[in-house]
């Protein structure tokens, strides 16, 4: 691991070493056994070319995802994102992607649940987003339709992919991962 990386909490350090371990096991599995058939409540194999993949783009590491499982890439990303105290960009990413599949019916409180734990100035997992922004976001939640998160979620968005993506894919551990997946 990093040399950084030896500040960090424990808590921190154990689950990255965690992902790690996780993202290793499954990139030396061989292909004969990432292409049997597998079990009804086996979990999906990482495909070994995948963290290949992630590079390209910002968007193809957040849907590096199977039918069946969370993005094995968007796990090691929020992982990198924790260990750089920057976890509610991906948090709050995420809550609004999740918004926009609600029911009309509970929009409103969910609309308040995650303003008020990422946006309102004294949030406990506050983004980092301008004054206008929020002021915007809080009119638009008078009458919380889907997208009314839209603008504060493309202001995040934008500041993962010009500035945590890139650090991300300098990262010891990604590093790791996509040297594992080059050699197969």
């Amino acid at each position: 691991m990093c040399r950084a990386l030896d500040s960090l909490p424990i808590t921190c350090l154990e689950r990255a070493k965690e992902l790690k371990a996780l993202f290793g096991s499954l990139l030396q599995k061989s292909d004969h056994s990432a292409t049997s058939k597998s079990k009804k409540n086996d979990k999906p194999k990482l495909n070994v070319n995948e963290p290949l993949t992630w590079k390209e783009s910002f968007d193809k590491l957040l849907s590096s995802q199977s039918k069946s499982s969370r993005s094995h890439g968007l796990c090691l990303f929020r992982a990198f994102l924790i260990s750089e105290f920057s976890e509610e960009n991906i948090a709050f990413y995420l809550a609004c992607e999740d918004y926009k599949g609600t029911k009309s019916s509970k929009l409103a409180p969910k609309a308040k649940k995650i303003y008020d734990e990422f946006i309102c100035s004294d949030a406990p997992r506050e983004v980092n987003l301008d004054h206008t922004t929020k002021a915007l976001t809080r009119e638009k939640m008078e009458h919380a339709g889907q997208s009314c998160f839209d603008l504060a979620q493309s202001k995040i968005y934008t500041l993962m992919e010009k500035d945590c993506y890139p650090r991300f894919l300098k990262s010891c551990t990604y590093l790791e991962v996509s040297r594992k997946a080059k050699s197969g």
